[in-house]
């Protein structure tokens, strides 16, 4: 079964007027494996975290937050997705202190998985209909290393399933620019201030007003067509039967 992972920024042109004015007083840049950490690893207090302790966890960076996770919410086998904020060495930041650039942290999103129905491979294979991964000096018209992407692995397994994953993107000639999103070391995360959670349920209409703006969603068609679906049953994990 083929996901759209992207919410249609396609409005009517009435409606999307409509929406760029009411969001522009608000409009700034948003403005299994062995070894994978599960829920009780995760040593930083997020209370928006799920509590199954049998879930996974990835964390991803791809620019904007709320377009990452929207477009990870949608994956089959993915149960939670968290905004916030890694990659950076102060403490207990900010959206304020992030988005201004001065923390070194990332906005990321904390993807909370079912590693008996999708595997790691999977979660980082969707990045790539989500983000640009040439692009390390910000996302779309969101600037900065502040919204570089970034894929932060937990174990050298999953390190491995993103370089090799990184390679093949490269290999494929799909870009005309290099691939050089980051692959490195998982750190703290600090999970974003609640009114950025789940901001694209809650504020659909600006939500919708900020991607088309931003060009993301046009990116994406540009590099893979109009249906640029992509199939998770091929990232379903292999069950092996007892002899």
């Amino acid at each position: 079964m083929t996901h759209r992972l992207l919410v249609n920024y396609k409005l009517p042109a009435k409606v999307v007027g409509m929406a760029i004015v009411a969001s522009s007083a608000f409009y700034v840049g948003c403005a299994a494996t062995e070894n994978t950490p599960t829920v009780k690893d995760i040593s930083v207090s997020n209370p928006y975290a799920p509590t199954d302790s049998n879930l996974a966890v990835a964390t991803i960076a791809g620019g904007c937050f709320w377009c990452v996770e929207a477009g990870y919410e949608k994956i089959p086998g993915v149960v939670e997705v968290v905004s916030g904020y890694t990659g950076g060495e102060s403490k207990n930041p900010t959206y304020k202190q992030v988005s201004a650039g001065g923390t070194g942290h990332t906005e990321a999103a904390q993807v909370y998985y079912d590693p008996t129905k999708i595997t790691y491979n999977g979660i980082v294979q969707a990045l790539w209909r989500i983000a640009d991964p040439t692009d390390d000096k910000g996302q779309f018209v969101d600037r900065g290393t502040q919204y570089r992407p970034a894929i932060f692995y937990n174990n050298e397994q999953e390190k491995q399933i993103a370089e090799a994953a990184k390679q093949s993107l490269q290999a494929s000639g799909v870009y005309k620019k290099p691939v050089v999103i980051e692959i490195v070391p998982v750190s703290e995360f600090y999970p974003a201030e609640e009114y950025h959670q789940d901001y694209y349920k809650k504020n659909p209409l600006r939500y919708k007003a900020y991607t088309f703006n931003s060009g993301r969603y046009q990116f994406i068609e540009s590099v893979y067509g109009k249906k640029y679906e992509l199939d998770f049953d091929q990232f379903k994990p292999t069950v092996t039967s007892a002899k």
